[in-house]
């Protein structure tokens, strides 16, 4: 069992497979923990399951699961962490804007922390998603009462235990940070690199993004109330 397990959700990346595996080559390769990279493809209409199937060919460490039906990122982190089983986990995005050379910076801060999640500096995206995210923020502070810069930061390392009891659904990538931290995990935010995209297409718009992720949080703003918390007890001894 590898002691680090990379996971990655790809969709319509065929372009950005090789390049990514080579990055995350090198980031890793100083690295004195096992490791290995799953790229959960999301049933993708291009050629990325055989970019996979390549990269795999050329460097065991990189595994493919492929969906057999398009289920969305989160299904796709979701997959890759329960086809995992190494006590540290890593997730970034497929479409290179997130650096995998962060990776190794944020590993050492799990010596104090359970869950590090990035914040992108000098975001390279559009003027739309920065709009959405800062409406996002201001949204998540109100009704979560959890202020973090960045959820929609999709690079981060964190402790396998620090997910135990955080029950998935559609958008709980984005969430995480948050259910995590109000679940009792100590959570850290670093800096982290951005990078324009080169290749393939956003898979988000206005739609997707800004009022589906207001409608998202009322859904969590209901499981954080209604969620079962860890209840004290004691039990009899047998004599």
């Amino acid at each position: 069992m590898p002691d680090i397990s990379i996971i990655v959700p790809v969709y319509n990346e065929a372009d950005n497979v090789m390049p990514l595996c080579r990055e995350v080559q090198a980031a890793m390769q100083k690295q004195q923990r096992s490791w290995e990279l799953i790229l959960v493809d999301d049933c993708s209409t291009d050629d990325t399951w055989k970019r996979v199937a390549e990269a795999h060919q050329l460097d065991n460490r990189i595994q493919g699961i492929r969906h057999l039906r398009n289920a969305g990122q989160s299904a796709a982190v979701w997959t890759g962490v329960q086809a995992s089983a190494s006590p540290i986990i890593a997730t970034l995005d497929g479409d290179l804007q997130n650096d995998p050379a962060d990776i190794p910076v944020m590993l050492p801060h799990l010596d104090n922390t359970d869950f590090v999640c990035g914040r992108r500096m000098n975001r390279r995206d559009t003027f739309v998603r920065r709009v959405s995210s800062r409406v996002a923020r201001a949204a998540r502070k109100a009704v979560l009462k959890a202020d973090f810069a960045d959820t929609g930061c999709a690079m981060r390392v964190f402790k396998r235990s620090a997910v135990d009891g955080i029950l998935p659904f559609n958008g709980w990538h984005r969430f995480l940070p948050v259910l995590v931290h109000n679940n009792g995990a100590k959570t850290l935010e670093v800096p982290v690199n951005h990078r324009p995209r080169i290749a393939g297409v956003s898979k988000y718009g206005l739609a997707n993004r800004l009022w589906r992720g207001i409608y998202d949080l009322m859904g969590v703003s209901w499981y954080q109330k209604r969620r079962l918390k860890v209840v004290p007890t004691e039990r009899l001894q047998a004599k």
